[in-house]
């Protein structure tokens, strides 16, 4: 009898599939995977030759699969899935879930909600190992959109068309002033008065200067009119140079919960500005998300809505 050829058999060469296609590179998968790149272009190459259709197409050096890729990842897991329970039955033991999970976001959820979620996931799956950066909204978006984060975390509605966003916390933005202030003893100010204030602000990109204008804009209010004194790239920066007396600043509740009680900084409400936020997780559509990045995903569906709320 003759023994079919391996090259014509699609199953060697799923798992292949399934990291390029998590990926999103022939390269960054060969490295998983302990191959040549052009080992996986040749597997890949096989498959697409047995199943006689284009799993995948390039574009500006990544790999995004085809119609006929998105159809075929869901029943790689399938098998994958089947390949692993078969396993367990005979063997009784289950292979530890392993892989990546890299996350970038910015620096409300970055230092003030991801590192309780982080550490409850892994007490659940210890063998993935997870990579976070924190840095403006802005640059989370280009790195989730350009694959160097499979999950990104910001306090600003994404509006790329590749992206798609899920909401999962939200926030509140006050406004704060030191305690040798002339306001430090009211709790609310005028939108008026706001602007004959010397501010001092995020960066352009970031989730709460984001906020802070579009509420401007809502109340009618150019942000022009604000009196701007400093702008700077970080929230300890600002809560810093509030501190000193360099004039007010719009934070999250997050980010000065720690002055608040102690008392070093006063918050007041501002009339007429709403000044809550939602704090949303984003993924590129265009990719199909590792199973890490999947679990993660279910388990912030699971969160308690006391655990994200400021």
């Amino acid at each position: 009898m003759t023994r079919p050829s391996m090259s014509r058999d699609p199953l060697p060469h799923l798992e292949t599939f399934a990291r390029a296609a998590e990926l999103g590179s022939f390269t960054a998968a060969a490295k998983v995977l302990g191959l040549s790149q052009a080992a996986v272009s040749q597997r890949i190459q096989e498959l697409e030759q047995t199943l006689n259709v284009s799993l995948f197409r390039r574009e500006r050096g990544r790999a995004f699969l085809t119609d006929a890729g998105q159809r075929l990842y869901p029943y790689t897991q399938q098998i994958q899935s089947l390949h692993e329970e078969a396993r367990h039955q005979l063997t009784g033991r289950r292979a530890a879930l392993r892989g990546e999970l890299s996350l970038a976001a910015s620096s409300i959820p970055g230092e003030h909600l991801l590192p309780a979620l982080l550490s409850a996931f892994r007490r659940r799956h210890p063998h993935i190992r997870i990579r976070a950066t924190v840095t403006d909204s802005s640059a989370v978006l280009t790195a989730v959109e350009h694959g160097k984060a499979n999950l990104g975390f910001v306090g600003m509605k994404a509006d790329l068309p590749n992206l798609e966003t899920r909401k999962f916390a939200c926030d509140a933005l006050v406004l704060v002033v030191n305690r040798r202030h002339p306001w430090r003893r009211r709790r609310q100010v005028a939108l008026t008065d706001l602007c004959q204030q010397p501010l001092v602000l995020r960066e352009a990109g970031s989730g709460s200067r984001w906020c802070l204008e579009h509420a401007l804009e809502r109340a009618g209010v150019a942000v022009s009119s604000l009196q701007i004194a400093l702008e700077l790239g970080s929230n300890e920066a600002v809560k810093e140079a509030v501190l000193r007396g360099n004039g007010a600043a719009v934070l999250s509740k997050h980010a000065v919960k720690r002055e608040l009680r102690t008392g070093t900084l006063h918050a007041l409400k501002v009339a007429g500005l709403c000044l809550k936020r939602d704090i949303f997780v984003v993924w590129d559509r265009r990719r199909v998300l590792p199973i890490a990045a999947r679990l993660f995903l279910d388990a912030l569906e699971h969160v308690p809505s006391s655990a994200t709320k400021s």
